[in-house]
């Protein structure tokens, strides 16, 4: 089979490999239709961080199932599914209490074994969500991304429940997850959105996707973006703030616009270090606010509720796939080409990789 194969440091190659096979009863065998590109494998590309080489990379991905294990029953074959790349060892004392993406004895498809950058690749049934034959695959490989967003809600406390009666959702960030929290705060029911980032464009779609309200940090002092945050809030801060940048910009305007007894989730993986003086720390106390941050998209039973809501709200249509998530699309055969623009552009949104194998 063809594959879009990392051998070293910016050494992206579309080459032949050996087809995988199901080796166990367990297994599922999936003709990849897309793929998308995480910001977390650029540098396993572009700096060469890859964990061993050659290795092939893709975690988000959508496909058909073309060959299923005698042991399994969730899918069958012809069934369109997206992948779901964490894989839990099941048995140690995370897992046990359902928390997998806290395991310490994991695996992860297209990071510590083969991806999904491929013709085929086979994987464990747990580890494939059918998705129905109404959504797109572009739409099934967003799906992993789409439960990341939701689950970093949940942990906050946000849900069902909650989110009708909260009185204001600030989301920092529109890149691919914060989009999808905006949307997860429109679908569980808030009534006031606030997408707060630096991109025109991406608040523009942000607004589209379900924000009520916008806020252009680069167009605005840090003394104007707390005033208009609490203007909007009545001047009580924000019920809920999902941070998706990771940054340490927006994790402290969390800390700023937070009011008092406010949940905060960092869903944003930081990069860099992030300072706090202590008049910043100490916002914490004065306002009673929750930090928590959030790892993955998953819970009990794996892979969790976040899947077969994701999956749900993508066949309902109530998370909108609009074209403006997906930045570029590349063939497969192009993955090359299409890790380049990192080095080259501001990337906006998803790069997708399309097989038409």
């Amino acid at each position: 089979m063809k594959a879009a194969i990392v051998y070293g440091l910016n050494d992206i190659r579309y080459d032949d490999t050996e087809e995988p096979i199901i080796e166990k009863p367990n297994q599922v065998k999936v003709n990849v239709k897309v793929s998308g590109i995480c910001r977390s494998d650029v540098p396993r590309v572009l700096n060469g961080t890859a964990r061993y080489f050659p290795i092939i990379l893709g975690h988000e991905f959508s496909g058909i199932v073309t060959e299923i294990g005698s042991e399994v029953t969730n899918v069958k074959v012809g069934d369109h599914v997206a992948g779901v790349p964490l894989v839990p060892c099941f048995d140690c004392d995370d897992c046990k209490r359902g928390d997998y993406a806290l395991c310490k004895n994991y695996s992860f498809i297209g990071s510590r074994q083969q991806g999904a950058d491929a013709e085929f690749v086979v994987v464990p049934s747990t580890n494939v969500v059918k998705i129905d034959d109404s959504v797109s695959f572009e739409q099934g490989a967003l799906i992993e991304t789409a439960t990341i967003a939701l689950h970093g809600m949940l942990m906050a406390g946000f849900n069902e429940e909650t989110a009708p009666v909260s009185e204001s959702v600030a989301v920092f960030g529109c890149g691919t997850v914060g989009l999808f929290a905006l949307q997860w705060a429109r679908i569980l029911g808030a009534k006031k959105i606030v997408a707060i980032a630096r991109d025109e464009e991406r608040l523009a779609l942000a607004k589209d996707l379900g924000a009520t309200h916008t806020i252009n940090t680069a167009e605005s002092s840090i003394d104007a973006i707390e005033t208009m945050a609490f203007d909007l809030t009545e001047g009580k801060g924000f019920s809920f703030i999902f941070d998706s940048a990771g940054v340490e910009d927006t994790i402290k305007q969390a800390f700023t616009v937070a009011g008092n007894k406010g949940k905060i989730c960092v869903i944003g993986t930081p990069t860099e270090d992030v300072r706090f003086s202590w008049q910043e720390w100490e916002l914490m106390n004065r306002k009673e606010f929750t930090v928590t941050g959030s790892w993955m998209g998953y819970s009990a039973p794996f892979p969790g509720k976040e899947w077969d809501m994701a999956a749900a709200a993508m066949k309902s249509g109530d998370l909108i796939f609009d074209d403006r998530v997906v930045y570029k699309r590349f063939d497969l055969a192009d993955a090359a080409e299409a890790f380049s623009c990192f080095t080259k552009e501001k990337v906006k949104g998803r790069i997708l990789l399309i097989n038409n194998r």
